[in-house]
């Protein structure tokens, strides 16, 4: 996901996507701590487009 994707998203979708992305980094997180993540940078790139969502969303509340 690309931040360019995200500008032209309204804030609700926005909020959406976030807690979608939330949740999967917590399932992510639950299946690192039980062994059961093979590629572990799908938790870093999560994490990543969590802060991607939280930047657009803070964009789009200052216009």
């Amino acid at each position: 996901m690309k931040y360019t994707d995200l500008q032209d998203k309204s804030v609700s979708e926005l909020q959406d996507m976030l807690k979608e992305k939330k949740l999967e980094v917590f399932t992510l997180k639950a299946k690192l701590k039980t062994m059961q993540l093979n590629n572990t940078s799908e938790l870093r790139a999560a994490k990543k487009d969590v802060a991607r969502i939280k930047t657009a969303i803070n964009a789009a509340r200052s216009k």
